[in-house]
């Protein structure tokens, strides 16, 4: 996908996630309904990654490497388990706020990149996948299946 296009899909799926989760009260924001997560947790999750991606799509713009030295993504699942650890203290509200802050900061860090850097296979095209509108795409049928198991 060339830039316009990745990034309008990117702008899309974050849309339908937050209209998903729209309205919710704190009590459903925080009821497990998602193995031992409730939907902060999958939200805070999500920014966890949009504001890692951010600046590794900032370090890309430069010309470095996206990752750090020194730092591991390989785990997923011990990164997901920390960002949804680190907001579960916090309100739906606040933790939705963070994830509509770490969203404008990933979008403008990947509005920086050349357009040049886009397409099949790039990695700039690979981050706002796993990150973006396909990691999105993964967790929104079951926000909306628990939303609607909620009447």
């Amino acid at each position: 996908m060339d830039k316009p296009t990745v990034l309008a899909k990117t702008e899309a799926a974050f849309a339908d996630l937050v209209a998903a989760v729209n309205g919710l009260d704190e009590r459903a924001m925080s009821r497990r309904f998602y193995g031992e997560w409730n939907v902060k947790d999958i939200l805070a999750h999500i920014a966890g990654w949009q504001h890692q991606m951010a600046a590794g799509m900032e370090r890309l713009a430069r010309g470095e490497r996206p990752t750090p030295e020194g730092v591991d993504y390989s785990d997923a699942d011990a990164w997901n388990a920390r960002f949804a650890a680190g907001m579960r203290p916090q309100s739906g509200e606040t933790v939705i706020a963070d994830l509509r802050q770490s969203f404008a900061t990933y979008m403008r860090a990947a509005r920086a990149i050349p357009d040049d850097r886009f397409g099949e296979g790039k990695t700039i095209n690979r981050i706002l996948e796993a990150s973006g509108y396909g990691h999105v795409e993964e967790h929104l049928p079951a926000i909306k299946e628990y939303r609607a198991s909620l009447g």
